[in-house]
Order: C-alpha cells, then sequence, then structure tokens
C-alpha cells in the first residue's frame, strides 16, 4: 500500500468529523467495483467460463466510470457534510440572520442527505448485475466476487444510516422523500445480496 492509501485512512482516522461514514461508504462502493472487475478479468480470460464473458465485458467497461463515480461521492460526502457544519456556525443575532442559518441549515442538510442516497443507489446498481458473474464468473475467484458483493451492500447499509440522521434532524418534504427512496434501495439491495450469497454457497458447494 503506497502513502496515498495511508494518508487517506490517517484523515479517516483522525478527529475531524470528516471524512466519515458517507465517505467510507463510497470508498468501499469502490473496492467492490474493482474486485467486481479483477473478477470479469479472470472470466474472460478463460474458455471455461464463457457462459460469464457477457457480464464480465459489462462490468469491465462500466468499471472506469463507476469508479469514478464512487470516488466522486467519497469526496461530495465529505463536502456536504462540512457545509452542514457551516451552516450550524453562521450568525442569529438578529431575525434576518435567524431565518438565513435556519435557512441554509435545511438546505446544507438536504444535501447531506441526497450524497449518501445517492452511494446507496450506485450500490444497489452494483448488486444488480452481480448474480450473473456469481453464477458464471470464474469459480477459481468466487471469494473474491463475495467480497464484492458484501462491500456493495455494505456500501448501501452505512449509507442509508447516514441519510436516516440526516433525515431525522428535522422535519421536511423533500427529505422524507430521500428517506423513502433510499428505503427502497435498502430493501432491493438485501434481496440482492441474499440472492448472491446463496448462489455463491451453491458453486463453492460443487
Amino acid at each position: 500500500m503506497n502513502e496515498g492509501y495511508m494518508s487517506i485512512l490517517d484523515s479517516i482516522g483522525s478527529e475531524a468529523p470528516t471524512p466519515g461514514g458517507g465517505t467510507v461508504a463510497a470508498l468501499t462502493l469502490a473496492h467492490a467495483h474493482s474486485l467486481a472487475a479483477m473478477v470479469s478479468r479472470l472470466t474472460i480470460g478463460k474458455n471455461k467460463w464463457q457462459d460469464g464473458h457477457e457480464i464480465s465485458n459489462i462490468i469491465i467497461d462500466s468499471s472506469e466510470e463507476s469508479l469514478q463515480r464512487a470516488i466522486n461521492l467519497a469526496e461530495g460526502d465529505s463536502l456536504a457534510f462540512d457545509k452542514v457544519i457551516e451552516s450550524y456556525r453562521m450568525p442569529r443575532s438578529n431575525d434576518e440572520e435567524i431565518e438565513s442559518r435556519k435557512l441554509a441549515i435545511l438546505q446544507s442538510t438536504i444535501g447531506a442527505a441526497k450524497t449518501p442516497s445517492e452511494i446507496a443507489e450506485e450500490g444497489l446498481k452494483l448488486l444488480s448485475i452481480l448474480p450473473d458473474l456469481a453464477r458464471y464468473g470464474n469459480l477459481n475467484a468466487i471469494t473474491d466476487l463475495a467480497a464484492s458483493s458484501e462491500l456493495a451492500y455494505t456500501a448501501v447499509y452505512i449509507a442509508s444510516l447516514n441519510v436516516k440522521i440526516n433525515v431525522d434532524s428535522m422535519s421536511d418534504e423533500e427529505l422524507n422523500k430521500i428517506q423513502n427512496n433510499t428505503t427502497i434501495i435498502v430493501t432491493k439491495s438485501e434481496e440482492l445480496i441474499m440472492l448472491i450469497r446463496e448462489i455463491i454457497s451453491r458453486r463453492m458447494a460443487t
């Protein structure tokens, strides 16, 4: 591991509030994409796994864009939370300032909820295409596929918690919409991870 990787871990482990859980969720998703790409490359390299070539090529073709999206969301989550902190620090010495601060808090909180919701959505997208790779991918890399799917699901779950804590902080129609959408994403992700686990368990038993 190079110094850049360790620097990120040091930043996460510092006393600063960012990067935090939402950023880690996005980075976790990035690792899931990387592992899926690795399994895909190991699959297309072998005629034995011909049935897995189509899904593998789909994953490889979208891998770079998906990885960049995850990294952008990691950065976006930290920026969104920094804006929440900034809004709470705004002055409130008169009615105008109080109203401006209240609006800024609401807008920044919506932003802080949207980003992890998008992370959860990206995690669901990956989980949605992993069953076929689990079925037909290189059996020698099945545990790496398992790791990819578990990381993707974990990213969804962590992100959903970050949505919830922002939504629970205040009552707002837009925040409720974000929460409802995220709840649907989590439910679908739970169904998919159970399916993938079953496929992997069956293949490992053969």
